[in-house]
């Protein structure tokens, strides 16, 4: 395993240093899954939640806090996003899968950002229906790929054997 690059040599954190690395294109994908009742996913999915267009809330939300990581993870870099997306996938069991994926060219990577959004996107996906399903369960935010950087690719699981 690698040394840890957020502590100094007194174990105190640290933002790591950047400054003399090449910027590159980075890219990141991320998963989350909310279970819920299926009647509750019957709901999102024809339009009758009280608060409204529950997926479409859950898509800005996951693209805003993408672009707001820096500000919630106290060691991350800001970074120039260009591209953030949201996707979402339906199991009828009552299961909605998360997938966000976040693009730079830059210094460090955006693995935060993607998890960020696939995260908040299912924070929103609970508070907008959390009025009529108080047993949803927010699971499984973990990394699915990064690609770019010293790294290099890295692929840990597929989305199609996630979200579908």
């Amino acid at each position: 395993m690698s040394e840890l690059t957020h502590v100094d040599a007194q174990g105190k954190a640290q933002m790591v240093d950047v400054t003399d690395k090449t910027p590159t294109v980075r890219e990141a994908v991320a998963a989350a899954q909310i279970t819920m009742q299926p009647q509750t996913l019957r709901a999102i999915q024809s339009g009758g939640m009280p608060k409204g267009d529950v997926m479409a809330v859950a898509r800005v939300a996951g693209i805003m806090a993408a672009k707001q990581t820096h500000n919630l993870i106290p060691l991350c870099h800001p970074l120039p996003i260009t591209k953030v997306n949201v996707d979402f996938n339906f199991d009828e069991r009552g299961i909605v899968y998360i997938r966000a994926r976040a693009k730079c060219t830059g210094v460090t990577g955006i693995e935060m950002e993607a998890l960020t959004a696939a995260s908040v996107a299912a924070l929103t996906i609970y508070d907008m229906c959390k009025a009529i399903d108080r047993a949803m369960r927010i699971d499984g935010i973990r990394l699915l790929e990064k690609r770019g950087g010293k790294s290099g690719d890295i692929v840990l699981e597929e989305w199609d054997d996630v979200g579908r």
